[in-house]
């Protein structure tokens, strides 16, 4: 009998005719998965160096912060990225010292309410005696102030790390720098995450405020 021209091959797997209308065409499928996977893999592998910044989820508002002045010991600064509660990504500079100390230290957020407008979180430290801190990491967007650094290293890889504390490296092929000490006057730095070791604040103030009243 002669073949039948039109029969389709009863060998090929169902699903696998690329040409075959409103079959799944796997082979482009593949291609456009891959670029998701490689990302998803990418986020665990920094993870797993420990290449995010902060270790929690942070808020969707940025907080100030301002000092008349910083003294520290074991400077490292790297670029790396936060995650907020919708697991997206925000780019950050982190900047790592095992010990500190701040002079006058501000911090300010401001959060807007339906019918109520502004409200200002103002906390205040460190007039009489210092601020001290110990491994101290800043995920911060803007840093200002008049600096001093003794040691410094300037385009060291991140991954390589050795004088801020243990925990202070990034991911391997990003710029970092790093410095013995470290002195900031008149500091200025907007951030979305701060997190240490130990902080102690004597003279510790606390107040919330009617409009918007931030530390610079």
């Amino acid at each position: 009998m002669a073949d039948s021209p039109n029969l389709p091959d009863s060998s090929a797997p169902p699903g696998r005719d690329d040409e075959g209308g409103g079959r799944v065409r796997w082979r482009r499928f593949a291609v456009l998965t891959v670029p998701a996977v490689a990302v998803t893999a990418g986020l665990g592998i920094a993870l797993a160096q420990g290449a995010l910044a902060a270790s929690f989820a942070v808020s969707g508002q940025q907080f100030k912060v301002s000092a008349t002045s910083l003294e520290g010991e074991g400077f490292a600064q790297y670029g790396s990225v936060d995650v907020n509660a919708r697991e997206e990504l925000i780019p950050v500079a982190v900047t790592a010292i095992k010990e500190a100390k701040l002079h006058s230290l501000c911090q300010s957020v401001v959060t807007t309410l339906p019918v109520v407008g502004d409200i200002s979180l103002n906390l205040t430290a460190g007039k009489k005696a210092p601020v001290e801190a110990s491994n101290l990491f800043v995920d911060a967007t803007q840093l200002a102030g008049d600096a001093v650094f003794s040691n410094i290293e300037i385009g060291r890889d991140a991954s390589t790390l050795d004088k801020g504390p243990a925990e202070a490296v990034g991911m391997q092929d990003l710029f970092a720098q790093q410095a013995d000490t470290v002195s900031i006057t008149g500091l200025q730095q907007t951030a979305w995450a701060t997190n240490a070791g130990t902080f102690k604040l004597s003279g510790l103030s606390m107040n919330i405020s009617k409009g918007k009243k931030e530390c610079f």
